[in-house]
Order: C-alpha cells, then structure tokens, then sequence
C-alpha cells in the first residue's frame, strides 16, 4: 500500500537546537549548535508547575508537538496523535529499578505513573484540552519510520490531520549499557492527507520487504547526535532531506518488515 501525505507544520529540538528553525540552519550549512540554548525545553502550552516537575519525555514531546501545531496553523485540541518512542522513559525506569532493589516501600506513585509509555501523549491531551484519538506505539530501532507510517495511515483512513510526535532521552544507570542513548531527541510533524493544488512538502510511503536502510551523511554535529540517539538515527536522515535542494528517495528502517521507502517532493 502507497500512502501520499503533506506536511502542514515541523516542531523540533534538541541541545543546541531549541526549534526547526535552527535545524534547518544546522542541516543546510552544519553551523554548530547554540551554546546559548536552554538545556530544557519548557513548553509555553504546560502550566508552570507541571513544566517544573515533569519528566524530560513529557517535556520534549509538548515542546515538539505544540511547535508543529503553531507552524501548521492547527488548534491542538483537534488533533489525534501518534506518539513515538524507543525506549519510553529510561530515567525513570531506571530510579524504579533502584527503589525497588534498595527500599521498595519508597517507591513513588507519583514519579511511577509516569513510567508508562502513553506518559507525554496523556500530558499533551489534558494539556491540550484535546479528546481526539491518541496512540502509543513503539518499534525499537524501527520506531521513528512506525510511528510515521501509523500516522499517515490514520491521516488518510480518516482524511484529517495528525499530529505525529517522536522523541528519546539519555539513558540513565546500568540500564544505558543495554539502552543506549546519549542525547535526547525530540521532532514532532502534522501530517495531513494530500490536497490537489495546495503547496506543501509531500511525502510518498510504502513498505518494501526487501529494501535495505539508505546511509545518508549528516552534516557537523547531527551525526553525533544521530550516533547518540537511537529516535534521531532515523528521524535526522528524514530531516536532512527535507531540507536538500533534491527531491530524495530514502528507506527508514521498518523492523522485521524491511523498510519504509520515502519518497519526498
């Protein structure tokens, strides 16, 4: 099956790279990141205690996504969403592993209930005062290229918009050793079906069993974070050719089911 999507708006961050802006200036030229960025993102849409005390998914993902709500011009709480990560919360996983092992009856039901994988996309809906449908998925390595099929299937079965949200954070504790990640991640897409005579970047999906992932180089700083990162693995070589002056074919890894070919216009 061949899905044709368009992307109405991008939300992004990582350190050094608060927003899709400064990605962009990054992936075309390889400027270096800013030393001035915030070491956090602090999503406006969070009210301010929850900004305080929530987790770096929660963060991340409300950042990235209400960034790529503003940029395609849609009311948040009208969006489903698909929501996507490796790993979920490793950190916190991480703090559960060592209360349970040291003093059990210290864990917290608080900090707990964020452990789960829905975590963001349930701070994001009441946040965003939205009922529509949320999903939360994971496919490993294959997340980013799962969670971006998922979306456009949704997009078009229900000829509406979704918002898509990808993200992972630093791995934390013995857990790292097995979870590898170094830096966190997040990139957030409205996806809508293709309209006749609208000009927006569009993009062609499809899954080819036999197809192998493209190795596509990333410019400065991106291939660390690439190599650090098991989300923006697969999700910068998409944004690199989002910004090329081409029109690339690229394959994202899809598990066990080969690859998702994308096709960018």
């Amino acid at each position: 099956m061949t899905l044709d999507v368009q992307i109405e708006g991008i939300g992004f961050w990582a350190p050094g790279w608060p927003d899709w802006d400064s990605a962009c200036a990054g992936l075309r030229r390889g400027d270096a990141p800013s030393a001035d960025a915030p070491a956090r993102p602090s999503p406006a849409l969070l009210p301010p205690a929850e900004r305080r005390r929530a987790p770096d998914p929660v963060l991340i993902a409300c950042e990235v996504a209400a960034q790529a709500c503003d940029a395609a011009g849609r009311d948040p709480s009208t969006l489903a969403s698909v929501f996507t990560s490796t790993h979920g919360d490793t950190a916190i996983t991480d703090w559960m592993c060592e209360t349970l092992a040291r003093a059990p009856r210290e864990l917290s039901p608080i900090r707990f209930h964020n452990s789960v994988h829905n975590a963001p996309a349930g701070y994001w809906t009441i946040a965003a005062h939205c009922h529509a449908a949320s999903t939360s998925i994971s496919g490993y390595t294959a997340s980013f290229a799962v969670g971006l099929y998922e979306a456009a299937v949704q997009a078009r079965s229900a000829d509406e918009p979704v918002l898509l949200v990808a993200y992972d954070i630093v791995s934390k504790g013995p857990l790292a050793e097995v979870v590898q990640s170094e830096a966190a991640f997040g990139i957030a897409l409205v996806l809508a079906p293709a309209r006749a005579g609208v000009e927006l970047p569009s993009v062609t999906l499809r899954v080819d069993a036999g197809a192998k992932p493209t190795a596509l180089a990333l410019p400065g700083a991106f291939a660390a974070l690439a190599s650090g990162n098991p989300m923006a693995a697969s999700a910068l070589p998409f944004a690199t050719a989002l910004v090329s002056d081409a029109a690339p074919v690229l394959v994202l890894p899809f598990g066990v089911r080969g690859g998702l070919v994308v096709e960018l216009g």
